[in-house]
């Protein structure tokens, strides 16, 4: 994603609509590439073209590969909605290393740090899109919403 986004000259766009309020969902790889910082648990620095606009450091494929791939119950822990219980699918899924001023942990699973908020926009290490619920992307939706009202 990166390396394309990088061919085709879009990521100075994406990173400067991002930067002045684009309310973002990246999830899992979307998570990777809108990181400051990536590795590979197992590779270590990867070199990989990021977007960098969510201050925190990743760690690709953290709980092993495709076939490490699982499903957890997690406790989504949301500025706008409180404590949600939450059903992860994790499919080579990174997790947050460390994290910058700003960046508010949103759910863990174990020691890790698999889901976080800075401002507009949110990462998850899981996929929302495949748990059956619309939780997280109703969150998009209210920092879509608030970001009209202001205008």
């Amino acid at each position: 994603m990166g390396a394309l986004s990088s061919i085709k000259g879009v990521m100075p766009a994406i990173r400067e609509r991002i930067n002045k309020g684009l309310p973002t969902l990246g999830t899992c790889a979307g998570m990777i590439i809108l990181a400051k910082k990536s590795q590979d648990r197992v590779v270590g620095e990867t070199g990989q073209t990021l977007i960098g606009t969510l201050d925190i450091t990743v760690e690709r494929n953290s709980f092993g590969r495709q076939r490490e791939s699982f499903e957890a119950e997690l406790q989504l822990n949301l500025p706008a909605a409180g404590a949600r219980n939450f059903h992860g699918v994790f499919i080579r899924s990174p997790s947050i290393k460390s994290m910058g001023e700003g960046v508010i942990e949103l759910a863990r699973l174990g020691d890790s740090v698999v889901a976080v908020q800075q401002g507009n926009v949110i990462g998850t290490a899981f996929h929302p899109e495949l748990s059956g619920s619309t939780l997280l992307h109703e969150c998009l939706v209210s920092l879509i919403a608030g970001q009209n009202s202001a205008a």
